[in-house]
């Protein structure tokens, strides 16, 4: 991960905040358990502060980001360039959170300038999410480590997850049966990974949609509000060009009537047009001619 002074070239230094720079959101993991046998790198475990060391590294690199390119846009914004000199705006609201101590997620950007804020690519005006690593007796409820955790979360307007990285390392080495058995153990409904995934699609606003063949059934993941159409696209652009229904069956149906031919003998599967927006699980066949 990154260590303090990874803005100056520490560790993994540029090359890592470039890889961020790339990512659609950042996701904290932070040590919430004692364990002799793993050393820490500040000697005590603080996932407060290992969060604040981590951030204050992201918002100097976008201080560094915006100083750097801020004169370049400022002399085209002089000469006449509106579009540089709504950039500068931008610019300028980044950098008034940033010197602040502030990451540039807190700014209040209008909505017609929200393409334009995310080219700018800024590490801390990414949504965040937290995750609480705590020790397997931990897991199901918390410890006062990953109290502190949600705490820090709320008040950044974020999600948390509680999660243990040792019981997951370990049901990855177990069969669906076995898996089910040692979660009941732990007091758990489902796997720590489960939720994060749940938690990240809530974030960045994703939702699943499926198609079920004799041959393969597939998930495709897409934003939460698109049309059939626009859904459809993200198999093969034909798909959306040529859009003219989608045969739709909800997933809870098609679960209690043993898939299509039972789900659609009972009335079921339904005809969707254009305008029809997708819901999550929905089970879905294409009709589209190019």
């Amino acid at each position: 991960g990154l260590v303090e002074g990874a803005s100056q070239g520490e560790g993994l230094g540029n090359k890592f905040l470039a890889n961020i720079r790339e990512t659609d959101a950042v996701i904290y993991v932070l040590r919430c358990f004692e364990n002799d046998d793993i050393t820490h790198v500040s000697g005590k475990v603080d996932p407060i502060a290992d969060f604040e060391v981590v951030e204050t590294e992201l918002m100097l690199a976008d201080l560094e980001s915006l100083e750097k390119r801020k004169a370049g846009v400022v002399k085209k914004a002089n000469s006449g360039d509106k579009e540089a000199k709504a950039q500068v705006a931008l610019i300028d609201l980044a950098l008034a959170e940033l010197t602040e101590g502030r990451p540039a997620r807190r700014a209040e950007v209008a909505k017609d300038d929200i393409k334009a804020w995310n080219m700018l690519q800024l590490l801390t005006s990414k949504p965040v999410l937290f995750v609480a690593n705590v020790d397997e007796e931990s897991a199901a409820t918390g410890n006062e480590y990953s109290k502190r955790v949600e705490e820090r979360a709320e008040q950044e307007g974020a999600g948390c997850v509680v999660i243990s990285a040792q019981i997951e390392a370990e049901l990855a080495l177990l069969d669906d049966p076995d898996r089910g058995e040692y979660l009941e153990t732990l007091g758990l409904e489902e796997p720590g990974l489960t939720r994060l995934i749940h938690a990240g699609y809530d974030l960045l606003d994703l939702q699943t949609y499926f198609t079920a063949g004799p041959k393969e059934s597939r998930a495709w993941t897409i934003r939460k509000g698109w049309t059939a159409p626009k859904a459809a696209g993200v198999i093969h652009g034909d798909f959306e060009k040529g859009f003219i229904r989608a045969e739709t069956i909800a997933f809870e149906d098609y679960v209690a009537h043993n898939g299509e031919a039972g789900a659609k003998e009972a009335g079921k599967m339904r005809a969707e047009g254009k305008e029809y927006v997708v819901q999550d699980g929905d089970v879905m066949l294409f009709r589209f001619n190019v």
